[in-house]
């Protein structure tokens, strides 16, 4: 039976959807894979909290990453449980904390930050590391090259944590705050250290992903889109070295520039 234009015949991360397609002078029917997305709802402590919209991978991360930027807790061990229903869906989290207040509620969609309850780091991020333009574009193209969502479809975000020489954690979401946020969660789930790391994204850089590399203490951050001017004034007060449009063997760094180490300097 043909498939209706506009008709989503799977759900998951990358569903599939028929529509007209016009190449040239000539219409056809085709079926293209187009990012999912999906109203992710979180309690806690039986308070509903916030709702998340998000690409349906990695919910426990997603959550776990999220608690942790927003400050809600320090570390895992505050997690009593945690259960993630795709069907409902929502996430039910129970604290071990007794202090908590549940703020009130909210709704995040795929293009916008945690918000007002980000507040700046009193804490600079302090770190020694030092990379090369080279270093950080070999960086980026292995970073395209885990893409998997992305090629199937595009609009998709993906971001990763590395080493100067390596991928160590990566992610990719509708959203992409919400990538740095399920790489915060593995990292938290897999005792991963996110100090003295290199933070790479996809999208533009903004307040908020600064704001999240400081909590996860990461001193780099690098995209090959263009970093705000409000995320470049953060980077000089939060001791973040700011770097985009690093692609392919370009790149331009808006604040400490003191950790990149360019020839003959």
């Amino acid at each position: 039976m043909e498939q209706t234009i506009g008709e989503v015949s799977t759900n998951g991360a990358m569903p599939e959807v028929t529509c007209r397609f016009f190449s040239g002078e000539e219409w056809r029917r085709e079926t293209v894979t187009v990012p999912g997305e999906m109203p992710l709802t979180l309690y806690i402590n039986g308070q509903e909290t916030v709702t998340i919209l998000c690409t349906p991978t990695r919910l426990t991360h997603l959550v776990l990453g999220f608690l942790y930027s927003e400050g809600i807790i320090d570390g895992i061990n505050e997690v009593a449980s945690l259960r993630v229903c795709e069907d409902e869906p929502i996430a039910d989290v129970r604290l071990n904390k007794t202090d908590y207040a549940t703020p009130p509620r909210r709704t995040l969609t795929s293009g916008c930050g945690s918000g007002a309850s980000l507040r700046t780091p009193t804490q600079k991020v302090n770190s020694d590391l030092v990379v090369t333009p080279e270093e950080v574009l070999s960086l980026m193209r292995q970073l395209y090259q885990q893409q998997s969502l992305f090629q199937l479809g595009g609009g998709i975000h993906s971001s990763a944590l590395c080493d100067r020489q390596q991928i160590l954690v990566s992610a990719e979401d509708i959203g992409r705050h919400n990538t740095l946020d399920k790489i915060t969660g593995e990292c938290l789930m897999r005792g991963q250290p996110t100090r003295d790391g290199i933070l790479l994204s996809t999208g533009r850089i903004s307040s908020e992903m600064l704001l999240k590399a400081a909590r996860m203490q990461t001193p780099i951050v690098v995209s090959r889109g263009s970093p705000t001017g409000r995320a470049i004034m953060l980077g000089n007060d939060l001791g973040i070295t700011v770097i985009g449009y690093a692609r392919g063997s370009r790149l331009s760094v808006f604040s400490g520039e003191e950790r990149v180490s360019f020839p003959g300097s």
